[in-house]
């Protein structure tokens, strides 16, 4: 079991400034930025909206028959997924899911760090304190 997983490295810090690399993942509290389904078995489909440039919905969008991509998590990431709702921090989602899940989901902090690393990257989460930890680091 890893201790504090760092955070996605997006910028250089070889000239001494603090970088995403150097908040704690566990300090950051996810929020959901896409919407999403939930099914009578608590599994999460995640409504990717097919374009976001207005102009590309305004073209293409009426050939197709849904705005969105469908994305279906399975039964762990959709627990997580409904834990981001912006008020519980990526180390208290770890402990819920831990308690629900026990051996399960270990390697815990790992399995997290690179789901919520896949979900920002495919811009379906942001984080509400990044810039408050990202100052609290430079401090």
């Amino acid at each position: 079991m890893s201790e504090s997983p760092s955070f996605l490295e997006w910028t250089d810090s070889s000239m001494g400034k603090r970088t995403r690399a150097d908040v704690n993942l566990l300090d950051l509290v996810p929020r959901r930025t896409v919407e999403h389904e939930i099914d009578d078995a608590r599994i999460v489909t995640v409504l990717m909206p097919r374009f976001r440039n207005r102009f590309m919905k305004r073209l293409f969008e009426p050939r197709h028959k849904s705005p969105f991509i469908k994305i279906k998590l399975d039964d762990i990431g959709s627990e997580i997924w409904l834990l981001c709702d912006g008020t519980r921090n990526v180390g208290e989602i770890a402990a819920l899911m831990r308690e629900k899940f026990k051996e399960r989901i270990e390697p815990c902090n790992d399995r997290l760090a690179l789901f919520f690393r896949q979900l920002e990257q495919a811009h379906f989460i942001s984080y509400a304190n990044l810039e408050e930890c990202l100052k609290a680091v430079r401090a």
